[in-house]
């Protein structure tokens, strides 16, 4: 599916909720977060990426699909020496789907860029270490 202003709009419609030994961090696309800047500084982690492969395309799949599918994102990431943490993507819509993804920190944004276009998804989240999270769409990988 190819960027547009409505799905743009459900991106930043949606809380991204990152599970890390220290707490639970919201964060909302182009909105800083104090916490996870402070978090990325302890842990001198330079950038970060939510990542799921729950719905690729935006196409509806099954629990069982999306369930399999994240579990083998999570099985590529840690053979590529990623340290992921749980997360999941909120929509503020109560009648759309919530999705397990990934927090991974401390990769590069083609490296996520390029692992989310995999798992044939339209975007992900990324920053650095100002823990501003920002929209990074997979057409626009070079």
């Amino acid at each position: 599916m190819a960027k547009t202003p409505e799905l743009e709009a459900a991106y930043r419609a949606t809380t991204y909720r990152v599970f890390l030994p220290e707490g639970q961090f919201e964060l909302r696309i182009d909105q800083p977060s104090p916490q996870l800047a402070d978090w990325l500084a302890a842990a001198r982690v330079p950038a970060f990426a939510v990542i799921t492969a729950f719905n690729p395309g935006g196409r509806r799949l099954s629990d069982d699909d999306n369930l399999g599918r994240q579990s083998a994102l999570e099985c590529d990431l840690l053979e590529g020496n990623y340290e992921p943490y749980s997360a999941e993507n909120r929509p503020d819509d109560p009648a759309a789907p919530v999705e397990e993804s990934c927090f991974v920190p401390d990769i590069t944004r083609e490296d996520a860029l390029a692992l989310a276009d995999d798992y044939e998804q339209n975007a992900i989240l990324w920053g650095g270490a100002d823990g501003i999270p920002r929209l990074a769409w997979t057409e626009d990988l070079e």
